[in-house]
């Protein structure tokens, strides 16, 4: 993992500049995957995280690459084993399939750009020989889950430039813009190559096994968390023991997936609870329709995780309560 700088480098003024469009927010544009289309798979979008619920960008995972520029405030990214710190004039680069969440750190505005791409634009969806070559190393986890650019050496201004390029292009939309956007990419793909540790590149693109079976894991219990779940029934839903199941959560979380399933259940009573269409009689009944048949144990859990009642979130309409130090960052 790269070390941070102490310090925000200095851009060159003469740099194009990224276009100051309206931010986006994460419902707008990660719930739908509006990631590009089939023939054009690129997306160029301005995000402002204090549009976000909650000021995060919770746990995800694409088939796309994702570029992330910030140009004001601070954006935390973490994976599963690493947490990034990014200063406007520096960017992260997030490979494909890799699980990250982004966050501003005490809650202050930030806002980014988000630059997501699939590989197959540049070389197309049959297997060949550029593939070989250029595309699996780049696919490596054995290379990198994110890789942080923050202008230390001459190369990191020159992907940063070419990657500020093809946002404005984006942005811009002018004629021509997709062939010059494949253009930029095809030269940022080369550069990082070139940079990177070589590798087999026989070596097929295989995630950890840990993360993997999370992942499965996460979506089992985002269908099914509002229905009684037992341990057992999560194991089971990746094929593995109870035991191995909690090991697999706490070396890819550094929790366990009884937590991970109360922490997401409170999240989803707070949209409800935000939500002005839903319309709950009583605390129990939010309770219960999020997987709780004791609303005690919902309350006490409430806030622990959000420093304050259900009913006081529901008539204050609290949309960044305090909360435990780092509580958030696997719950959303």
């Amino acid at each position: 993992m790269n070390t941070l700088p102490t310090a925000i480098p200095a851009i060159n003024e003469n740099k194009a500049s990224i276009s100051p469009d309206s931010p986006e927010t994460y419902d707008n544009l990660y719930a739908k995957k509006d990631y590009g289309t089939l023939d054009y798979p690129v997306n160029a979008r301005r995000l402002d995280l204090r549009k976000s619920y909650m000021n995060w960008i919770r746990w995800h995972w694409h088939e796309e690459m994702e570029i992330i520029l910030v140009d004001e405030g601070v954006a935390e990214v973490s994976t599963d084993d690493a947490s990034y710190l990014i200063k406007p004039g520096q960017g992260l680069i997030v490979n494909q399939n890799v699980m990250h969440c982004i966050h501003a750190p005490n809650e202050k505005s930030c806002t980014f750009h988000s630059l997501v791409f699939h590989p197959d634009f540049i070389f197309g969806h049959k297997n060949n020989y550029l593939q070989t070559e250029y595309l699996l190393p780049m696919q490596s986890y054995q290379l990198f889950k994110a890789f942080f650019l923050d202008e230390s050496a001459p190369w990191h201004e020159r992907i940063l430039q070419t990657l500020k390029d093809v946002i404005d292009l984006n942005l811009s939309q002018n004629f021509g813009y997709e062939i010059a956007t494949k253009g930029h990419l095809c030269h940022f793909w080369v550069e990082m190559l070139r940079q990177l540790p070589q590798t087999d590149t026989s070596a097929v693109f295989r995630a950890s096994q840990d993360e993997h079976r999370v992942k499965e894991a996460m979506l089992f219990i985002r269908t099914h968390y509002a229905q009684p779940l037992t341990l057992q029934q999560i194991a089971d839903s990746i094929h593995v023991s109870k035991s191995e199941c909690c090991r697999c959560f706490a070396r890819t979380l550094q929790m366990s997936p009884f937590e991970y399933l109360m922490k997401y259940r409170i999240y989803e009573s707070t949209k409800k609870l935000m939500d002005s269409e839903e319309n709950f009689g009583s605390i129990a009944d939010l309770a219960i329709s999020v997987g709780f048949n004791n609303t005690s144990y919902f309350n006490k859990l409430f806030k622990k995780f959000l420093g304050c009642t259900p009913t006081h979130y529901r008539k204050h309409k609290v949309l960044h309560p305090k909360t435990e130090q780092g509580t958030l960052s696997y719950f959303l």
